[in-house]
């Protein structure tokens, strides 16, 4: 039998025998401890094994061969660099924002040493009242709790501080500080300076700014109004003097951001002390829209200087639909015959209905030529700068008619309130102020600005194509209108003011109305044009802009007569 298992194997070509070839039996087994491993053979390892164990390690050592030469010479520089910078750390130097003063170099906003954060300075804001709408106020740089800043510059928020951020800002530069492996400071240098922000001078006076604010509040608060406006612009520069909005946020408040309660009571306010009602307010004009309509009558040759209408305190006009009807048009009294200056001077209703929308034998300039003449002046359109708000407003017309009420058509009576700036009419006190300042100049429409000096916005001037003649006719109805008309409480002797009243009337009950007066000082020579609105009052109150205005007048002329006098 051993012949055969050996001549088995050689026919294998003399391959080794395994230990599971040769036959064992019960016989010759050895006395091995199988629990202690005795007896046990060991196999070889396998060359594919060995083969494969080979190639990984060699690929291993090509990858951390790449590794370290693409760290070593490939980008050694780049991780130098790095490395460098482990130890040299870049810090923030933050730049001064701009200073703003009013145009006698009254301080309105300046930076104090940060008592919270010594990297960058506090802004403070001038306690002088009205003044919080019209700069707006800051964000502060922000770090996030490693220490970083996400935040690295102000940031401005409303006002002044918001549409000049740009020239306030300033650039901020970088330190480096070279620090060793414990983290102590070795040295410190500039790399790159600060630029301090521009300082800016506005257009206002502050004085009046804040005499005009607290007139409006008092009397706001003594005889119910929900807010109010005052508004003084130079006719030929369009320089803003004063731009009051009543009420007010705090502007400090706000920048610290520390006080929420306080922050959340501005939030939260019915009477809306973030809203700048002097470029964002729109309300109902009334009757100040009547010289422009008056201008159109003239151009349109609906009517001559000397043209009389007889009143009688009201006009009826026969209801097409119903024989039996009329609907009436009243005026606020009877004015008698009066001429166009005598309509101004006492604002008859009944001569502008008829007039703008016609009445009897008495042609009028129909409501094409209404929105035309007002569009002229600025109503209807933005402001040529965003700094002041881009409501445009609403001039009413059939087609705004159709589009808001469901397709209801056009009426006459549309028209004879339209012609009074009632019905759809929305408008915001700084167009009206240009608009008048229009007026005064004979036609040049000028762009407001905030900045003394500034005369950049002044290539955006618009000539209104009207005869001097006709400016003259309007000016000599609202010269009176101050003297013994609706504006008499604006006969002081210290300035010659013309003027325009508007009482308008709100809602379906007309329970409210925002009182207006609006016009130019001085009136041979106009210097100023002026707006100011008492907003949602009881329509029983004698007591409204008018009032509002001679209080805010009669102080200048203690105060800052230079203003009212004539420019030689």
């Amino acid at each position: 039998m051993f012949r055969k298992i050996k001549k088995k194997l050689f026919k294998r070509n003399r391959q080794e025998i395994a230990p599971d070839e040769i036959f064992l039996d019960s016989s010759n087994l050895p006395d091995f401890n199988r629990d202690q491993f005795e007896g046990r053979l060991e196999k070889p390892i396998a060359g594919r094994t060995l083969i494969f164990v080979g190639t990984l390690f060699i690929i291993v050592g090509v990858i951390f061969s790449y590794r370290i030469w693409n760290l070593q010479i490939a980008q050694g520089k780049v991780f130098a660099k790095r490395s460098e910078n482990n130890r040299l750390r870049h810090t923030l130097i933050f730049s001064d924002r701009g200073v703003i003063f009013d145009r006698n170099e009254e301080l309105l906003a300046w930076n104090e040493d940060n008592p919270h954060d010594s990297d960058f300075s506090f802004r403070r804001y001038s306690t002088t009242t009205g003044i919080s709408n019209l700069l707006g106020y800051i964000k502060y740089p922000s770090k996030d709790s490693a220490g970083f800043y996400y935040r690295e510059d102000y940031e401005g928020v409303d006002g002044v501080e918001k549409f000049f951020n740009e020239q306030l800002k300033g650039e901020n530069g970088i330190k480096i500080t070279e620090t060793n492996a414990f983290g102590k400071v070795e040295s410190q240098s500039v790399m790159e300076p600060p630029q301090n922000g521009e300082n800016l001078r506005l257009s206002i006076d502050s004085r009046i700014q804040s005499q005009a604010y607290n007139i409006i509040r008092q009397t706001a608060l003594e005889y119910g109004f929900a807010g109010g406006v005052a508004i003084i612009m130079d006719v030929e520069t369009g320089e803003i003097l004063t731009q009051v909005t009543y009420p007010e946020y705090d502007s400090q408040v706000f920048s610290d951001g520390s006080d929420r309660a306080k922050i959340q009571g501005f939030l939260t306010d019915q009477a809306k002390p973030l809203l700048d009602r002097a470029t964002s307010g729109l309300y109902v004009p009334g009757s100040i829209i009547k010289p422009f309509v008056a201008l159109g009558a003239l151009n349109e040759r609906v009517v001559t200087a000397d043209t009389v209408i007889h009143t009688t305190g009201s006009i009826s006009v026969q209801n097409p639909y119903n024989p039996d009807e009329k609907t009436i048009f009243r005026d606020w009294k009877n004015h008698g015959s009066v001429d166009i200056r005598k309509a101004i001077e006492q604002s008859s209703d009944v001569y502008f209905y008829e007039v703008g929308g016609g009445f009897g034998n008495q042609k009028g300039i129909g409501i094409s030529n209404i929105e035309k003449y007002v569009r002229m002046f600025g109503f209807g359109h933005e402001v040529d700068s965003p700094f002041f708000g881009l409501n445009v407003g609403v001039v009413p017309n059939p087609e705004w008619k159709l589009k808001t009420f469901n397709g209801d058509a056009w009426r006459l009576g549309n028209t004879y309130h339209t012609a009074i700036g009632q019905y759809g009419f929305q408008v915001t006190p700084i167009q009206v102020v240009r608009a008048y300042a229009a007026i005064a100049n004979y036609g040049k429409l000028v762009s407001p600005t905030i900045i003394a000096g500034d005369t950049s916005m002044q290539k955006n001037t618009k000539q209104i194509e009207l005869p001097k003649y006709y400016f003259d006719i309007i000016h000599d109805g609202m010269r009176p209108a101050a003297v013994q008309g609706t504006a008499v409480a604006l006969n002081i002797p210290s300035v010659q003011i013309a003027a325009k009243t508007g009482t308008a009337e709100l809602g379906i009950s007309k329970e409210y109305v925002n009182s207006w007066t609006t016009g130019f000082f001085p009136y041979k020579k106009p210097r100023y044009a002026f707006a100011v609105l008492m907003e949602k009052g009881h329509r029983s109150n004698l007591v409204g802009a008018a009032y509002v205005s001679r209080q805010i007048f009669d102080w200048m002329t203690y105060n800052t007569p230079e203003y009212l006098e004539e420019k030689q």
